[in-house]
């Protein structure tokens, strides 16, 4: 089973997202790593840039294909993990640590709540694997 921390909230994409006060951390799930392969390159959004919820914000590939990735909350990026565009990897490596991708300024904190907690994500990925 994928690790999935208790204090993270999560999209159907397989994002996950950190709150701290009006600033979001965003990622990819264990799950989404594990499914993906080895990262082999990532390319991220600029800072400053602003995105809607559900718009993809940057692409992943690996050794087995090119997915987008996708911004699970409306808002502008502050911070941009440049150490991944140089060892994506750590991608694979620490998908909740040193892998994050982005930091956002929350546009519309009421977003919030149509994510899923780490119990909710669980559930999701078990229905998943069923059908």
């Amino acid at each position: 089973m994928a690790n999935i921390p208790a204090d993270l909230s999560y999209t159907k994409d397989h994002e996950w997202v950190r709150v701290r006060g009006d600033q979001v951390t965003v990622g990819i799930t264990d799950h989404a790593q594990r499914q993906l392969g080895d990262i082999v390159y990532a390319e991220l959004p600029k800072q400053g840039e602003r995105f809607e919820a559900g718009d993809a914000f940057g692409s992943l590939e690996s050794v087995k294909a090119v997915t987008e990735v996708y911004v699970p909350l409306t808002g502008t990026v502050l911070v941009v993990n440049e150490t991944v565009n140089d060892a994506p990897e750590q991608i694979n490596d620490e998908p909740y640590g040193a892998g994050w991708l982005i930091v956002l300024r929350l546009s519309r904190p009421a977003e919030l709540d149509g994510l899923m907690d780490a119990k909710g994500y669980e559930s999701y990925l078990q229905e998943g694997t069923q059908s």
